[in-house]
């Protein structure tokens, strides 16, 4: 892949601190899984059907702690298929790659290793590659968006430090998704828009928000035609060609990022609706007892649909996650989700904050949707950085999906949904670091620093091998020297690095 190929000394430093961070995670988590109690939390369990042999058991020791909570859907679905109804609000494409490395490049330990352990073992080393490979493509995609290098790398460096870190490591699509959604945003910053299509389909086939994504395609065209139409007059069938081909093209790559998200919800209704679903009794004893106990739906027996299976557009994900999970507009507003909503301030705040400094500092971009183009005279504003014109959409749909996840899902949730989907968390946060701590000025010891206004954005690519210095690093170095905007920053960022791996991988809740 281009991201990790280049000559960029940032780039290869991003690609190291990442593949650090997660080598180190994998190590906390053995640690805290063996030092710290599992808790009997009420979450999906379901029986295992053959008998671990001793290297399944050294690897749970190891990496049982990245199988806890939802990851336990991903498994059982990648092992046995959606058996069960509310499997299906689990998308399907990491799953199935999970499927397909355990059958193939691990073919060889199918001896040693049962199925389940050698799902668990693909789970960790996908998730290592594609967290990896997200921190480049943030690198790469934050070098043409935000035109700061320096600024896009201390952005990737803190995605490897990430606060949703443990749902990157852990068998969670996170990571997956993180990938697919930054280097299809590349693709598309670089004119490949029908490779990013394809990319931000296949984010679609991993997670139900994958769908959102298709608003950057359509920004992408509107803004491209609005251009068009400000560089001259033209005739107006000219005009109504462009029209016709631009809404063309708009709708064909929308459509294209939506189809998985259909396709599965038909292959849901196939399975539990149709009258080919399968019979109960080639369900193993142990999980239809399993069903039993905890009312999960194996599929339509008996010619019982459930009642999805009659409205006018039968989707079963947004009816499990109002049935099984009371997921809803304003249904977590309780007094009792008051530490859930503590739990996801932070990113509540960053995001707000973000989104505010941003229509500050750009109104007029604001008020014309940037569908207006900028006269080079009225460029009062620096071009690179955060707040510059090409950030904007980024900015919005950051704001969307916050405004959205903060009424009418699980709030606690929003820190990683956030932060495999938008890269605005780590682009605002990198921003107020540079911005607002002398440490990162210069690098000089003297008592002369140089104000990061003045600084300009490095704007083609870093010349010389040498690799940088990790500003990342250094701020934790010097940690009790930092402002305590920077240390509330590093702080959210390792702490809830740390508490995630602690409680998550002893099947406490975290976000």
């Amino acid at each position: 892949m281009e991201a990790v190929s280049g000559q960029d000394p940032r780039l290869r430093e991003v690609v190291w601190f990442a593949v650090r961070c997660r080598a180190l995670t994998l190590l906390l988590q053995a640690l805290f899984n063996l030092l710290l109690p599992d808790h009997a939390a009420d979450a999906f369990s379901p029986p295992r059907l053959s008998e671990p042999g001793p290297w399944d058991v050294l690897l749970e020791r190891l990496l049982g702690g990245l199988s806890r909570w939802d990851a336990e859907h991903f498994l059982f679905i990648a092992e046995r298929g959606y058996l069960y109804e509310h499997n299906c609000a689990f998308f399907p494409l990491y799953p199935l790659s999970l499927r397909a490395v355990a059958e193939g490049a691990l073919w060889p330990l199918r001896r040693p290793l049962r199925l389940r352990s050698r799902l668990l073992l693909s789970a960790v080393l996908l998730n290592s590659l594609f967290s990896v490979l997200a921190a480049a493509a943030l690198y790469k995609l934050g070098c043409v968006v935000l035109r700061c290098h320096r600024l896009a790398f201390l952005a990737a460096l803190l995605f490897s430090i990430s606060p949703a870190n443990v749902f990157m490591a852990a068998a969670y699509s996170e990571s997956t998704f993180a990938f697919l959604g930054f280097g299809a945003m590349w693709q598309l910053e670089k004119g490949q828009s029908w490779l990013s299509g394809l990319l931000f389909s296949l984010a679609s086939g991993a997670r139900a928000n994958g769908i959102v994504n298709a608003g950057f395609l359509l920004y992408s065209h509107s803004k491209n035609f609005a251009f068009q139409l400000q560089v001259g007059s033209g005739s107006l069938r000219k005009f109504w060609k462009q029209l016709l081909s631009t809404a063309a093209s708009a709708v064909g790559m929308c459509a294209g990022v939506v189809l998985p998200f259909a396709l599965f919800q038909y292959y849901a209704y196939v399975r539990f609706c149709g009258p080919s679903a399968g019979p109960e009794q080639a369900v193993p004893k142990p999980l239809r007892q399993l069903a039993l106990d905890k009312g999960y739906r194996l599929g339509a027996t008996h010619g019982v649909k459930p009642p999805w299976c009659s409205q006018q557009f039968p989707v079963v994900y947004s009816y499990i996650q109002d049935v099984y999970w009371n997921v809803g507009f304003l249904r977590y507003f309780e007094l009792r989700q008051i530490p859930n909503f503590l739990l996801a301030l932070p990113v509540t705040i960053l995001g707000s904050w973000a989104a505010w400094t941003y229509s500050t500092a750009n109104p007029r971009q604001c008020l014309t949707l940037g569908l207006q183009r900028r006269k080079s005279e009225e460029e009062d504003k620096p071009r690179g950085g955060f707040c510059c014109p090409a950030v904007f959409v980024y900015v919005v749909h950051a704001t969307v999906l916050l405004v959205f996840g903060f009424f009418c899902m699980h709030v606690q949730v929003l820190t990683r949904f956030l932060g495999s989907s938008s890269p605005v968390l780590y682009w605002f946060s990198a921003h107020l670091l540079q911005e607002y701590e002398p440490l990162l000025w210069s690098k000089g010891t003297n008592s002369q620093t140089v104000a990061p206004r003045s600084e300009k954005c490095l704007l083609g690519k870093p010349s010389g091998k040498r690799t940088p210095e990790n500003p990342v690093v250094r701020l934790l170095l010097n940690f009790r020297l930092i402002t305590p905007l920077s240390k509330c920053i590093i702080g959210f960022f390792l702490g809830y690095w740390l508490l995630g791996l602690a409680l998550h991988c002893n099947c406490l809740p975290w976000t």
